[in-house]
């Protein structure tokens, strides 16, 4: 007779004293494999990047659990075999597949996730990055691979070399600008024996560490000699660039400029000059009926259009802007300017060299002027001879758009005129004016909603029955119910920055007043017409909760004058009037 059938604890088959497996060893461990892997990824990174940017950390481990659900429902394929094995197999591996990438595709576009952070598939990315983590670990504190003028890898220097601390306290003031979302550190003497170093965040200055003298020194002789500049040369302004990888960068480009002054040398470091400058018309931040007056003045090749920011208030970026709403393919486009910042496709780029013999600036205009393009943007007015020629050209062929350092459109009216030095000629060829000034915007993830009191909103000119809430800036989050800094903003509350504009058309009532020089009509003509002024635009944006009333205030607020002796307004140096 035979032996009872028994199955073993341990998955076996018994039948009398012999032994047999129901399933080959390998065959569990392949459809564990996948598994492993997708947890391993979710575990060490997704999971983290979810909480890092406060993406719903629960809820998308409870998707992960869905996923991990359906692919162990692969074990249920009703098929036998090695075909069987196989199709289990590539469902898991599909299955978990979807669910990374789905997570990377949403979170993605979410708001909340710096673009230097978002996700991508990216294996030889990966590989270099391990290869530079690598190099790094075996040097001590060396982190970035910088890739200098001449196209090749700067060499870190080994433990024992002395310029290993030069070396790592450059990094250190990039990879800090960086972390900060800065997009220019600035390193200048702080006096006699020291230097510090100031960020640019959003428009507004955040202080640095101070450094000594002849440490600061070396540093800028560092990024000198990255850069393919000359180190001997402590006077005059110099540029290069380099390439950066490491410490969250990948491949990011930075511009260094050194220059000399009376308390010693400067260096002013930028990174992604270009991209900071590459914006669509429609991104720029302009409101419907402001875009479609200069989409109207694109349309036309006459008279003199005036552009008018202050210092770092976006104006290169709304010059190269506006030259696109213009068809470079089917117009003579061309551009004068000191530093050329970003290609512009179809477009004829003159970089005037200061430094070089031959025709001034304002020559190089009139002869650029007189060659009959199309349009011409003249990107400064260093001189008035440029004024003048600009003013003397034949308008009715040709559009001019000339970039002034003024906050204001009454400023920038003013400036051209007195640069002039004919009110008459001045007015004769102007058709508009647009002033910009940059408004930080509210971070997403920790801006704090408010409901402001009727004083407040009377005091702004805002309607209270329907204006019922406003945003402030936040700067920390909730963490398990303990107020954490907000990883996004760093804690400053603001995350990016978009314009306020005023776009005003000139007119036959306004060219006369211009040359009457009657500034206080004109300002009241220009109210008359309805188009918003750049306070007007600020409030708008502050009420759609993109940015703060503080914020508002910060950038409309009129300047304090530096002594009473000051004359009231000049044409150079106008003050910021209500109508910006």
């Amino acid at each position: 007779m035979f032996e009872p059938l028994q199955i073993m604890p341990t998955g076996t088959l018994t039948l009398g004293a012999e032994t047999f497996m129901l399933v080959s060893w390998w065959k569990p461990l392949l459809l564990i494999a996948p598994f492993m892997g997708w947890a391993w990824v979710i575990s060490r990174s997704l999971d983290k990047h979810a909480q890092r940017f406060f993406l719903g950390r629960e809820k998308w481990a409870m998707i992960h659990m869905i996923f991990a659900l359906v692919a162990a429902s692969m074990f249920l394929i009703p098929m036998s075999g090695f075909g069987g094995l196989l199709a289990a197999f590539f469902g898991i591996v599909v299955v978990l597949a979807l669910d990374i990438l789905i997570f990377a595709g949403v979170t993605n576009k979410d708001a909340r996730v710096p673009e230097g952070s978002k996700l991508a598939l990216n294996f030889e990315d990966a590989s270099a990055k391990r290869d530079a983590k690598k190099l790094a670990k075996s040097l001590g504190s060396s982190e970035l691979t910088i890739v200098g003028a001449s196209k090749m890898t700067i060499p870190a220097p080994d433990k024992e070399s002395p310029d290993l601390p030069v070396r790592v306290a450059a990094e250190h003031l990039i990879i800090k600008g960086f972390e900060m979302h800065a997009s220019q550190v600035d390193f200048m003497p702080a006096g006699e024996s020291a230097y510090a170093a100031s960020f640019l965040v959003d428009g507004v200055r955040q202080a640095g560490d101070s450094l000594p003298r002849a440490d600061a020194i070396q540093i800028i002789n560092f990024w000198k000699k990255c850069a393919g500049l000359d180190i001997n040369d402590r006077r005059r302004k110099l540029s290069g660039s380099v390439s950066i990888t490491g410490g969250g960068m990948t491949g990011v480009d930075v511009k260094l400029t050194s220059s000399g002054s009376k308390s010693g040398m400067n260096m002013s470091i930028i990174f992604n000059p270009s991209q900071a400058v590459r914006r669509k018309p429609e991104d720029l931040g302009l409101l419907d009926k402001q875009l479609e007056v200069m989409k109207g003045w694109a349309k036309d090749t006459r008279g003199v259009i005036l552009l008018g920011s202050a210092s770092d208030n976006g104006r290169t970026t709304l010059g190269y802007s506006v030259l696109r709403l213009h068809d470079a393919y089917t117009s003579n486009i061309q551009t004068i300017e000191f530093e050329t910042e970003d290609a512009l496709e179809g477009i004829k780029q003159i970089e005037f060299d200061v430094s070089a013999d031959g025709p001034d600036f304002a020559t190089t205009v009139r002869s650029t002027l007189r060659r009959d393009p199309d349009i011409v943007a003249v990107m400064e007015l260093p001189d008035t001879d440029t004024a003048v020629n600009i003013a003397n050209a034949d308008l009715d062929r040709t559009r001019v758009y000339l970039s002034l350092k003024t906050d204001s459109a009454l400023g920038a009216i003013q400036i051209y005129a007195k640069a002039v030095g004919d009110p008459k000629l001045a007015a004769k060829g102007l058709r508009g004016v647009v002033a910009t000034k940059l408004v930080r915007v509210l971070c997403s993830n920790c801006k704090v909603p408010y409901t402001p009191t009727p004083e407040m909103l009377k005091k702004l000119g805002l309607p209270s029955d329907k204006v019922s809430q406003l945003y402030k800036k936040g700067g920390q989050v909730l963490v398990r119910n303990k107020p954490e800094v907000c990883s996004i903003c760093n804690g400053i509350g603001y995350s990016g920055q978009t314009g306020c504009f005023g776009v005003f058309e000139i007119q036959d009532e306004e060219r006369a007043l211009i040359a009457e020089e009657n500034w206080s009509a004109l300002r009241s003509t220009m109210r008359k017409r309805g188009l918003p002024s750049v306070q007007q635009a600020a409030l708008r944006k502050a009420v759609d909760g993109m940015t703060s009333i503080e914020d508002v205030t910060r950038i409309t607020a009129s300047k304090p004058r530096k002594s009473k002796s000051k004359p009231k307004t000049t044409a150079s140096e106008p003050r910021d009037e209500t109508l910006s």
